[in-house]
């Protein structure tokens, strides 16, 4: 795979962007008219390009920007000496509705993440990569957006997404009538099977990447194969359940179904320990734990980490790679 040095190619401004990721994210900045961006985003660079958000230099930027992107696909990360970089992996890190970043899966690998979401409609006989019925988009399937990119990784490293690294998971949301989305979305897997962690006559044979089934569960469809290539997403009201972990190999719900805090001040000691009890039962049945629709601040993220909370959600994928990347802050560390 060619390397592709950035300082070469980008003004000043922008000549300390490393991996391709951060690079099409800077350009993406430039074009405000065309690419959807959070207002944050924007915010967060202004300081760093300032006063160039006006049309006339934005046109300057629009064809370099159609020129760029695709690029970003077929180029590694590399450093400031035009090496190629390995993301560290972050077991923890977990890349909430991870098709609405500029390069679905691949931006999340970039930061280190082994666990992404995406929500699935079928449509026909097709699995369609979308949050809502008004934004599916034909070449948007599962397959070209996760299935074969991850599959190109395990091949390429020898046997995992990353080289010797954790086991990934793959949260697949079913929008649409579960049973019909579990019947098209088995026949598309055994395409991967190589891949894939599998159920086989209740043996459980892990693989590089572990699919779990979230949202419209079809349960009885799932349970009764006799070869299965998925698990389900299970619920709180689940932790006392005698269903086996490699059927039920996680379990999450909604933050503040549970928890009052949402990140500021100080975390109630109550909650706390509440936390802590309900990852302390999930994995004594071998079960991991995520919550959605989390406070977005390293306070809570913290929390979570010291907790033992196995995946942590985010829409965030650069600043919780660096917050994990961090030492674990000192003090109410998991088991003190």
């Amino acid at each position: 795979m060619p390397v592709f040095n950035v300082s070469d190619q980008l003004p000043v401004a922008v000549s300390n962007a490393v991996t391709m990721t951060q690079f099409v994210d800077k350009v993406n900045l430039l074009n405000t008219e065309n690419l959807p961006l959070a207002a944050n985003q924007r915010d967060f660079m202004r300081p760093v390009f300032p006063g160039i958000f006006g049309p006339s230099l934005r046109s300057i930027f629009k064809p370099f920007v159609a020129f760029c992107l695709p690029l970003a696909f077929f180029f590694e990360p590399v450093n400031s000496e035009g090496q190629e970089v390995t993301p560290v992996p972050l077991p923890q890190a977990h890349a909430h509705n991870d098709y609405y970043h500029s390069r679905p899966l691949l931006d999340a690998l970039d930061n280190g993440f082994c666990s992404v979401e995406a929500d699935v409609f079928l449509v026909g006989d097709e699995l369609l990569v979308a949050h809502s019925k008004s934004e599916i988009r034909q070449d948007q399937t599962l397959e070209s957006l996760y299935l074969d990119p991850l599959q190109k990784q395990v091949l390429k490293n020898g046997g995992s997404v990353y080289p010797g690294g954790p086991g990934f998971t793959l949260l697949i949301d079913f929008k649409s009538d579960g049973k019909e989305t579990y019947a098209v979305l088995r026949t598309k897997l055994s395409a991967y099977r190589k891949m894939l962690s599998r159920v086989e006559n209740g043996t459980f044979h892990p693989g590089a990447v572990q699919i779990v089934v979230s949202g419209n569960r079809p349960f009885q469809a799932i349970t009764e194969d006799a070869i299965r290539y998925v698990g389900i997403d299970g619920r709180l009201s689940d932790l006392g359940s005698a269903i086996p972990s490699h059927l039920m190999p996680m379990i999450s719900d909604r933050w503040s179904s549970h928890f009052q805090w949402r990140g500021t001040g100080e975390f109630p000691g109550k909650e706390r320990n509440q936390l802590r009890e309900i990852v302390a039962r999930a994995h004594a049945a071998n079960r991991r734990v995520r919550f959605w629709a989390t406070p977005e601040n390293p306070q809570v993220w913290n929390e979570l980490q010291n907790a033992g909370v196995d995946h942590i959600n985010t829409d965030q994928l650069e600043a919780l790679r660096k917050h994990l990347s961090k030492p674990q802050q000192p003090g109410d560390k998991k088991g003190q």
